[in-house]
């Protein structure tokens, strides 16, 4: 320890120093744990005078630093102090003689306007918290006593603890029992490191909880909501906040910690979470499933840009629910979700498939007006930084008919899907009937196969362009290979009805499916 200037006041009985310095640990760092503008002590006197008793009436320390480090063995710089040194003194302490650091009480001790940086020792990374501010009463090494701590959080959030903490753990200081009630508001997840700033991500916190600890174990209990979310690069901030009422264990001596089943909820959509999370190395880890039954899809529409889910422009879920098992594992700053969804009974108002796949749908005469109404929905899905990947994609569209393919939305949200439209067999019948002789592909295909092929129509096609802004492109070389593949395997059964035909119109020249499937894209036969 280090001390400036010292000055002595016989009339108010208090000391005081100025430029205090405690080192650290060697073990952490050989910079100061501790420097301080000033010290003030405070005594009483007559007791000090006439029976040589040390009372103190406080101690008040101004404008303090404090830096607390953890090596990889997860032990803190500060676990030996006071603790094995209050041991050690009760063990060397004459028989019957009891005025040691162990039972030492000091009415009030305060921290005023400090600093705290927090890191570890394999790491330059570290956090800082300004304006901290602790008081604790009577304090005593083998009693509890109260205790207060207030710290503004970076970008301006604030912490507050309240409650009680002790008696002091003479093993390990960062073991002492602590009951109290934590508020915390306003904290940007960004700026903490907790999730990466470099990316866009972000999002605020507000708790609402309590902490108790004892032997090395904390439960923490309360409610959370998280505002302005971004977890995905390339999305946007949720327009709508995620509620949590959690519950957790924390292993302080392994710097790990179990999700206890805990209930999210977006508007009246609620899921449930449980896991595993892990703070011992330089970034928190998490292992964590999230299960969600029949949660309403408009509640739900505003939170998406946050998982780089962009819904088309004017385009809204106006029904629907979704269900969802999704593991989210892999540092927060770097998370990965991987699970399938699904949506059932959808709605999704202002869309209007046909005219975006109007050179698709010009294959089919199809309309599918304004509303897109869809039966069904799933897909296996894969969210990282990088992007979204969707694989096993299947739609059931009353309108039109099945949608599945696979394919990726990228950081940027370009989409590059490769997808198949299924008519059902009645659809694509009414359809070529509507189109009449010369439109539709359904009717197309009729004529190529002499009427004989019943089945759906597939037509194959790529989305491109944005998830705001999606491209639909028919993807003419399969269309054209698949549909040789329906002539080869329709003609047989349709040679009946061919022959009919011929004889029904004698002077019809045959079919060639290039010139009609060419014409259908007013492009010239090369």
């Amino acid at each position: 320890m280090q001390l400036g200037n010292l000055s002595l006041s016989l009339l108010s009985g208090s000391l005081s120093a100025e430029n205090l310095s405690i080192g650290d640990d060697p073990k952490f760092s050989s910079s100061p744990f501790l420097t301080a503008k000033a010290l003030k002590v405070g005594v009483e006197l007559m007791p000090l005078i006439f029976s040589k008793t040390l009372n103190i009436t406080g101690i008040t320390i101004d404008t303090p630093q404090v830096t607390l480090l953890h090596n990889p063995a997860e032990e803190w710089n500060f676990s030996s102090l006071g603790g094995s040194a209050a041991k050690a003194q009760a063990k060397q302490a004459p028989a019957g003689k009891t005025s040691t650091a162990a039972d030492l009480s000091i009415k009030k001790l305060e921290l005023k306007n400090g600093k705290i940086i927090v890191g570890g020792t394999g790491s330059r990374k570290r956090s800082t918290y300004d304006d901290l501010n602790i008081t604790a009463s009577d304090f005593s090494m083998i009693a509890k006593f109260p205790v207060a701590v207030t710290a503004v959080l970076p970008d301006g959030g604030k912490f507050k603890l309240e409650g009680t903490a002790g008696p002091v753990d003479q093993e390990d200081t960062s073991l002492t029992p602590l009951n109290a009630k934590l508020t915390i508001n306003s904290l940007n997840l960004a700026s903490t490191g907790f999730l990466d700033s470099s990316a866009g991500l972000g999002g605020i916190i507000d708790l609402d909880g309590t902490v108790a600890s004892s032997r090395g174990q904390a439960e923490t209990k309360g409610d959370a909501k998280l505002s302005k979310a971004l977890l995905v690069a390339g999305g946007s901030p949720a327009g709508v906040p995620v509620t949590i009422n959690f519950g957790t264990k924390y292993n302080l001596r392994k710097n790990a910690g179990v999700l206890n089943p805990s209930v999210l909820k977006i508007g009246n959509a609620a899921a449930h979470l449980g896991g595993t999370y892990d703070t011992s190395g330089e970034e928190t880890v998490v292992k964590i499933n999230l299960d969600a039954k029949d949660m309403p899809a408009k509640d739900l529409e505003a939170f998406l840009p946050a998982l780089g889910i962009n819904l088309p422009k004017g385009a809204s879920l106006a029904a629907g629910t979704l269900n969802s098992d999704l593991n989210i594992t892999g540092p927060t700053n770097k998370l990965v979700i991987t699970g399938n969804v699904g949506l059932f009974h959808g709605k999704l108002a202002g869309f209007d498939l046909g005219s975006k796949m109007s050179e698709v749908t010009a294959l089919t005469g199809i309309k599918t007006g304004s509303d897109l109404l869809i039966d069904k929905l799933t897909s296996d899905v894969r969210m990282a930084p990088e992007g979204l990947k969707a694989d096993n994609f299947i739609a059931v569209l009353p309108q039109l008919g099945n949608l599945t393919g696979a394919g990726t939305a990228d950081a940027k949200n370009n989409l590059d899907f490769k997808m198949v439209a299924t008519l059902n067999s009645s659809q694509a019948a009414s359809n070529g009937a509507s189109a009449g002789t010369g439109g539709g592909l359904s009717g197309l295909l009729g004529k190529v196969t002499g009427g004989g092929c019943k089945s759906g129509l597939s037509v194959p096609f790529q989305i491109k362009g944005t998830t705001a802004d999606p491209k639909f492109v028919p993807d003419v070389g399969r269309l054209a290979a698949d549909m040789f593949k329906s002539k080869l395997g329709c003609m047989g059964a349709g040679s009946t009805t061919a022959g009919a035909g011929s004889q029904a119109n004698p002077n019809a020249a045959p079919a060639n499916p290039v010139d009609a499937l060419t014409g259908l894209f007013k492009k010239k036969k090369p």
